[in-house]
């Protein structure tokens, strides 16, 4: 059986459960094979912001890429993939997107993506944004990425972090369609 493959990125804005959440959603899917690209600064707040270590969010994925690797799979587009998710996304990393700069794995893996026309899904972390945040966010809409900020919502009435968490998890794997257990969409009971 050939198994669908998400390109997962990982970069250093904060929220970097988000990713690690995502990364354990897909463990429940054995038709789909997740592969990582973690940035040098979400190590860093993998580390500050989680109780995780690397090495066990490596694990979580089903291959992992060195990020210097320029040349590894995720830079050809004969690579097939469903997509990518950046998530979460730091303005440094929109803006490499965006401008074309592809100086390591994770910005060429999504650079790929969207010259062969696949869905990336970029998961913007920040608050406030400037102008520039905003028309990076326009390019890259403009070329086809969808942006998903998580956003919270109240009308599944989350108890928890991780309920709003999960939602937000499960609103971006659905636009994969991938339907997460649980998953409570307005109008509709679980």
């Amino acid at each position: 059986m050939n198994k669908k493959r998400l390109v997962v990125g990982i970069s250093g804005a904060s929220g970097a459960i988000l990713g690690i959440n995502l990364l354990e959603t897909m463990k429940g899917f054995s038709d789909w094979e997740t592969h990582l690209v973690i940035s040098k600064g979400a190590e860093l707040t993998i580390r500050d912001e989680t109780e995780y270590t690397i090495e066990e969010v490596e694990k979580l994925a089903d291959k992992v890429y060195n990020i210097y690797n320029i040349g590894d799979s995720l830079a050809s587009g004969t690579f097939k993939t469903e997509g990518m998710v950046i998530i979460p996304c730091s303005m440094k990393t929109i803006a490499g997107v965006a401008s074309g700069y592809s100086d390591n794995l994770l910005l060429r893996a999504a650079d790929v993506t969207i010259k062969e026309g696949r869905r990336l899904v970029v998961v913007s972390r920040e608050s406030p944004l400037s102008v520039i945040h905003l028309k990076n966010m326009l390019t890259l809409a403009q070329a086809g990425a969808m942006i998903i900020p998580p956003m919270v919502t109240y009308y599944n009435k989350p108890l928890s972090i991780e309920d709003m968490n999960k939602h937000i998890v499960a609103k971006i794997l659905d636009k994969f369609g991938i339907e997460v257990h649980g998953f409570k969409r307005w109008g509709e009971e679980v």
